[in-house]
């Protein structure tokens, strides 16, 4: 299980609610010390003054000779004007002391204060109270009124630290999010140009570092756009030279006197198995945009290049149309996907060829099967057959050039799709399934073909 994350935008923010919730802890105990300790302090000192007011008015009552009503209005004018009330434990219990919370620092502030063991509480109703038990008044429960002393005067304090720490972690991610944003753009790109896809230059913002990067990479970007286009200039201008002797070989083998035929077949053969060998190089090279791309439905495609297979293949063809949406595709590579596979399970399957389509309504995806009778591909060599330039079958290395299902491979990876090979459970052969991501717009489910 991993803890630290991954992205460089966690990590940022990461940091940040750490220095923030080290500095907001720090905060909290500063004030705790030079602000909410002395307050209290001074909380204490004031109302232990005034129970000590009440003992010596206690004592002084002891030993001054007065009548019981004297004493007692003396005691009540007295602890009126102080804001003090006596109550005998049970008058305190019925008066709200069980629901008074003991406060322990108050408590040993206020025994050093009266030099006695005093018990403090508070109870927080609408009014704050203050029930003081000291040995001095043994028996008897002061309970003073503190109007002033309200909760609110510390949660500004709370409030400014939970605010402070919000805009702080938020403003780091705004933040974090502008220094990241041209990493994603260049993430994108990137992705683009190993689909073949050439996006325009990407501009150049955010920190120096992210700068000098995007400086590299479009730099790069039009280094492999021009390398491609070389290659494919190249491609084309062997391909063309190629042909032209091809062409008057093929010419000089019809002029071939009729005891030839057989020699003259045979050059006419070759010369074609060389053209089809020079398609395919054509065909790996080409680079299809983004501009070649449209919303077509598989179906179509696949009734067409059906539709115009050789009549001199032996294979019976079956296909069985799903009920699939249009999907953003470039049906000319699409075409030449579908053609390669039912020619590789024409060349190398027995009599027949089963053709199946499907939406995938969970991964979003449009799938196409075909399958063969033949004898398969065994799952060691899959990753090796899909290599340019290799073939499964070294017997038949003689025929093709290798690049069948490289270019499958290749087309299929630029419309971000998935290949797959496995074993057909109706004809027993090999079955090449494709996956194609569908539109992300709701499209109309088209009728099968």
């Amino acid at each position: 299980m991993r803890i630290l994350p991954r992205s460089a935008f966690a990590r940022t923010v990461a940091l940040i609610a750490l220095l923030l919730f080290i500095n907001q802890v720090v905060s909290y105990v500063m004030v705790g010390l030079y602000v909410v300790k002395p307050t209290m302090q001074q909380i204490s000192s004031v109302v232990s003054k005034q129970v000590q007011g009440i003992i010596v008015l206690d004592q002084w009552l002891s030993t001054h000779e007065m009548s019981a009503f004297e004493k007692r209005n003396l005691a009540e004018r007295y602890t009126q004007a102080v804001g003090i009330d006596g109550f005998t434990e049970k008058e305190a219990l019925a008066n709200g002391l069980q629901q008074a919370t003991i406060y322990n620092f108050l408590s040993e502030q206020m025994s050093q204060q009266l030099a006695a063991n005093t018990e403090v509480r508070i109870s927080q109703d609408d009014v704050y109270f203050v029930w003081i038990q000291t040995e001095s008044l043994e028996g008897y429960w002061l309970r003073v009124e503190l109007e002033t002393f309200d909760e609110a005067r510390f949660s500004p304090l709370l409030f400014y630290l939970i605010l402070i720490g919000a805009l702080s972690i938020l403003g780091g991610m705004l933040f974090t999010n502008w220094q990241n944003k041209p990493l994603k753009s260049l993430e994108a790109a990137a992705l683009k140009v190993g689909r073949g896809d050439y996006p325009e230059a990407l501009p150049e913002r955010g920190s120096t570092e992210v700068i000098a990067v995007t400086k590299a990479f479009n730099q790069m970007a039009q280094g492999v756009r021009q390398l491609e286009q070389d290659r494919v200039l190249l491609m084309a201008g062997v391909s063309h030279d190629l042909r032209t002797p091809l062409t008057r070989i093929r010419l000089a083998t019809e002029m071939m006197p009729p005891s030839e035929d057989a020699l003259a077949e045979g050059i006419i053969g070759d010369i074609d198995d060389m053209n089809a060998i020079i398609d395919q190089f054509i065909d790996y090279v080409r680079v299809d945009t983004q501009a070649d791309s449209d919303c077509e439905n598989l179906n179509y495609l696949i009734e067409d290049v059906v539709g115009h297979v050789p009549e001199s293949w032996q294979s019976t063809i079956e296909v069985h149309y799903g009920e699939i949406p249009k999907i953003p595709m470039r049906a000319v590579s699409i075409k030449r996907v579908l053609l390669n596979l039912i020619e590789n399970a024409e060349r190398y399957g027995g009599r027949r060829i089963s053709i199946e389509t499907g939406y995938h309504a969970a991964r979003e995806s449009v799938w196409v099967t075909v399958s063969d009778d033949g004898e398969g591909i065994p799952a060691s060599q899959v990753e090796h057959v899909l290599q340019p330039f290799t073939q499964g079958d070294k017997a038949r290395a003689a025929k093709g050039s290798g690049l069948g299902l490289a270019i499958v491979k290749r087309i299929i990876e630029r419309h971000n799709g998935r290949i797959s090979f496995g074993r057909s459970q109706k004809l027993g052969g090999l079955a090449v399934r494709i996956e194609l991501p569908a539109a992300k717009s709701d499209e109309l489910f088209a009728n099968p073909v």
